[in-house]
């Protein structure tokens, strides 16, 4: 397993990360996996095995239900291990557990720390954006965090470029503690973090971390244009996510993969795994699995090289449209462009038919 620094910090973690979305499967989350405490315990191992020590989940995953999973499967070796959590969702009535102010922080992050029965976090996200809470209240609060120890560094999710930049710049004109990383929604489908999200981060030295780069299961192999959805699986199981702009478009896309996928004899999820994780500005990413078999597997992904070619076919399938004023910028001055955002603006350019 390759390790990589987290944004401007000298946190290594590695390129993979296990999530625990399907860890309990209650309160909600029934869809997303039944993964109980033994059988954690055992994707806990294989992770390890694989090199892959650092294990992601929120409060709102199960509402709480995760995090006791996950806690109870790293029993007696926290030093072998980071961990992630996160706060922010509407968890009940009380009108002060949502957010980004510091009431819902200070009290999220101490029930975390005791379901997962450790008393620090390696990483804590605030999971989406609150355009209601101060911005400085919330970066003072998380840096008092670090500072008493409760949590190693954080990070923030969900957010949009501008609330990236100015949570970012709040931090440091106001010597506070900035986010190291950004977890953002990326996939071969939904490409729309490359508009904004992916150039900042880096531009910031605040790592992008990919949540669900399957798509939330739309790219697990089992859906396609002529392929009935089984029950067995998130997308059949009435799970609300992800909202798809075109569906003749993510069967392109699967097309794509499964055609890639049959020169490798690999999988749709293992293709999509191994493109996402070498695309420009892209940081660690967050893998997910039902059982050991999917676990297994996915983790196998890590070693699949595509050809140019091959991550080419995919690109040019999936790539977004030039929106204003990426469209103006890629016709009339690339070559000002950032490093980060130049691999993006040459494909608009290609789109919109320019020779280079």
């Amino acid at each position: 397993m390759e390790y990589i620094y987290l944004g401007n910090s000298g946190l290594r973690v590695p390129k993979y990360i296990l999530g625990t979305v399907p860890f309990s499967g209650t309160n909600g989350f029934e869809a997303a996996g039944n993964i109980k405490e033994d059988s954690a315990r055992r994707m806990v191992d294989l992770s390890l095995e694989a090199g892959i020590n650092m294990f992601d989940t929120a409060n709102l995953y199960s509402k709480g239900d995760a995090e006791r999973v996950l806690g109870g499967a790293i029993r007696g070796r926290r030093d072998e291990v980071l961990l992630t959590s996160k706060t922010g969702f509407p968890l009940g009535e009380n009108p002060n557990a949502r957010g980004a102010s510091r009431n819902n922080i200070l009290a999220s992050i101490d029930r975390s720390l005791k379901r997962l029965g450790t008393d620090y976090l390696d990483l804590y996200f605030v999971h989406l954006w609150d355009g209601q809470a101060p911005i400085e209240e919330t970066v003072e609060t998380m840096t008092s965090l670090i500072k008493s120890g409760k949590i190693r560094h954080w990070g923030v999710s969900n957010y949009s470029g501008w609330a990236l930049a100015r949570t970012y710049s709040v931090a440091q004109q106001n010597g506070f503690i900035p986010p190291i990383t950004q977890q953002i929604y990326y996939t071969p489908e939904a490409r729309e973090a490359e508009y904004e999200l992916l150039p900042a981060g880096k531009e910031l030295g605040i790592s992008s971390m990919i949540w669900s780069p399957l798509g939330e299961g739309l790219l697990n192999g089992k859906i396609g244009r002529h392929k009935e959805t089984p029950e067995d699986t998130r997308q059949g199981g009435g799970w609300p996510e992800p909202w798809v702009q075109d569906w003749e478009r993510l069967y392109q896309v699967i097309d794509a993969l499964e055609e890639v996928a049959a020169n490798h004899n690999a999988s749709v999820p293992q293709i999509a795994y191994s493109w996402v994780k070498d695309r420009p500005n892209v940081g660690p990413i967050v893998i997910a699995a039902r059982n050991e078999k999917q676990l297994k597997e996915n983790i196998a992904s890590f070693d699949i090289k595509l050809t140019q070619d091959e991550h080419d076919r995919i690109e040019s399938v999936t790539r977004p449209a030039p929106i204003y004023p990426l469209w103006h910028r890629a016709m009339n001055s690339l070559e000002l462009g950032s490093p980060s955002e130049i691999p993006y603006l040459k494909g608009y350019k290609q789109s919109m038919g320019i020779e280079e």
